[in-house]
């Protein structure tokens, strides 16, 4: 049984979920004003403030998603990564310091600072609600996936408790409490990581001794769980797959390399020979079947792009390129369009401030991503894997060291779940209570009552993101966070640079790209071939897009309508310029 619940696991977990929820409640003292609830009063440190950004940033698609998708595809799933990483240059080159002096608390604020404009409040402030929920699918999928192993619940509870503490941190102490949250798992998240990989490098490689027959595991119509015609207690009662069927020759004689560095690590990688496992499904009156083949590929062919999630890319297809170049366009311009990412530059004092962060940033996150080409490849070859679940593959990993060592990851990136989704929703809430009800709507509220608007906002956010975390519970998270990307990007992105660096654009031309990019990215997915098979469950061929990810043509479509509109309106009068 690849999943079994340990006393030790669940006292840790305990403990550090207890401490993260003792440090929201020890810090709700300081965020009682409005200025300190959704911005920490702009007096959070530079240094503190990057490492957060790291926080906010290393989310359930970073740690769980891309470990899985490298895991399970190789070199295919650290490309996710390396877009990831790539996006903070959009942001320290050309965000970081105008963004700190356009707005107050919200993207909002930033993009109508010079029009006072209620039209551009309200579509940011939808665009908002839509990235946040977005990007909180993958949040509370990886949460769901977490609790399973750790604490023998099944994924609606681990949805369901996360969503609750995490309302919790938002509700008592908004931002203040949602930076040092990020700010610790951050740190932890790298320091662990780290330690993680020096354990891999120094256990080395080793060949397979295990079993490597096909295993089908059937679920009935009645729900029963069958493994090899076997009736299951649990759903996941699979064997662990994922192993090296041969060492290259210079191992001749040998069954394991012994300790291994950075680099000649990857190089025997590249020369063995990796057993992968593909699924098959089938579907017949006894229920659906899913049979799990083991198939034997050479090394260099999973460290190469093309080998495994990509695999479009060697097809010659142009639409499968065109779906992989428009998946990198839009985690590249992405990050700079992230709401949450976005009024993080709030909490810093000036712009000299937010630039400094983002550099520590990029500084951590690159040193993370690393971190997870190594945990990935590890546990496609260390016997670990769930092969129902993609998403679990870091955990299993550090299983195989200790007990102890699971629990502390395990937590760890719970605690990553944790950072991230309070900071969604505190730009959710901060889009419903600061943008719509008082910008929009133009209700006068007192200090006190725009607080307890934010926090209602971030009770209803949670629940919404518990009900979704349930329903998209078979993505793996990396994937389901490029649609949030997607989205971010199209929506916002051409917004924030034609405002920066076009004196003609218009609001009218703000109000329709922000509206344009969003409408089109989202219709774009619901019409995608993987939504109708993973959420509608019909066939791929019925869907009418050419593509799955839509930046290749959503992004540009926003900076087009941006510029028609604009040059169709009166030119802006910049004399009396209006802050928020």
């Amino acid at each position: 049984m690849i999943h079994e619940p340990s006393l030790a696991a669940v006292a840790i977990f305990a403990a550090f979920v207890l401490g993260v929820l003792g440090l929201s409640f020890w810090l709700g003292r300081r965020g009682q004003s409005a200025a300190a609830y959704y911005a920490a009063h702009g007096q959070i440190h530079w240094f503190v403030n990057g490492i957060a950004f790291a926080g906010d940033y290393l989310s359930a698609a970073s740690f769980l998603g891309i470990c899985g998708m490298v895991a399970f595809s190789g070199y295919d799933g650290f490309l996710y990564a390396i877009g990831f990483l790539a996006g903070w240059i959009v942001a320290l080159f050309v965000i970081a310091e105008p963004i700190k002096a356009l707005g107050t608390f919200t993207l909002a604020d930033a993009l109508a600072a010079r029009f006072g404009s209620r039209g551009i409040t309200l579509a940011v402030a939808i665009s908002t609600l839509v990235v946040s929920i977005f990007y909180l699918i993958p949040q509370m999928v990886g949460a769901g996936a977490l609790v399973t192993p750790l604490l023998g619940l099944p994924h609606a509870a681990g949805v369901v408790l996360v969503g609750v503490a995490v309302t919790l941190i938002v509700v008592t102490a908004g931002m203040v409490s949602t930076t040092w949250v990020q700010f610790i798992k951050g740190s932890l998240l790298v320091l662990f990581c780290g330690f993680l990989v020096g354990l891999i490098l120094d256990r080395g490689l080793a060949e397979n001794t295990g079993d490597l027959s096909p295993q089908v595991r059937t679920v009935t119509p009645d729900g029963r769980v069958l493994v090899d015609g076997k009736p299951q207690g649990r759903d996941h009662d699979l064997r662990p797959v994922g192993t090296i069927a041969s060492l290259p020759p210079r191992y001749a004689g040998r069954t394991a390399t012994g300790p291994l560095g950075p680099l000649e690590y990857l190089a025997v990688l590249q020369d063995s020979r990796i057993v992968t496992w593909k699924a098959a499904r089938t579907s017949d009156d006894a229920g659906t079947h899913v049979t799990y083949t083991p198939v034997e590929r050479a090394g260099a062919e999973l460290l190469q792009p093309g080998g495994g999630l990509f695999q479009g890319l060697r097809s010659g297809r142009l639409v499968d390129r065109l779906d992989f170049a428009s998946l990198m366009l839009a985690l590249f311009c992405g990050t700079a369009s992230l709401p949450h990412i976005l009024i993080r530059y709030y909490t810093v004092k000036d712009a000299a401030a937010a630039r400094q962060s983002t550099v520590t940033g990029i500084a951590a996150i690159g040193a993370f991503y690393v971190l997870t080409l190594y945990l990935g490849l590890a546990a496609m070859t260390g016997g670990v894997l769930d092969p129902t679940d993609s998403n679990m593959a870091a955990p299993l990993l550090a299983r195989s060291f200790s007990t102890t060592l699971f629990a502390l990851v395990s937590a760890i990136a719970f605690t990553t779940v944790l950072g991230t989704v309070s900071g969604l929703i505190m730009a959710g809430s901060g889009a419903v209570a600061h943008d719509l009800v008082c910008r929009v709507c133009g209700a006068e509220l007192t200090d006190h009552e725009k607080v307890r608007c934010g926090r209602i906002a971030a009770v209803c956010l949670g629940v919404i993101a518990m009900g979704l975390g349930i329903l998209f519970k078979n993505f793996n998270v990396g994937f389901l966070v490029g649609w949030a990307f997607n989205i971010a990007a199209s929506a916002n992105l051409p917004a924030l640079v034609m405002l920066l660096f076009w004196k003609r654009t218009t609001a009218a031309g703000i109000i329709a790209a922000v509206t344009a990019g969003m409408v089109s990215s989202l219709g774009w997915i619901l019409l995608s071939a993987d939504t109708f098979e993973k959420v509608y469950g019909l066939d791929r061929a019925l869907a009418p897009v050419p593509f799955s990810q839509p930046g290749l043509v959503t992004i540009p479509l926003g900076f087009a309508v941006l510029v028609v509109v604009s040059l169709l309106s009166p030119p802006p009068d910049h004399r009396g310029l209006q802050r928020p």
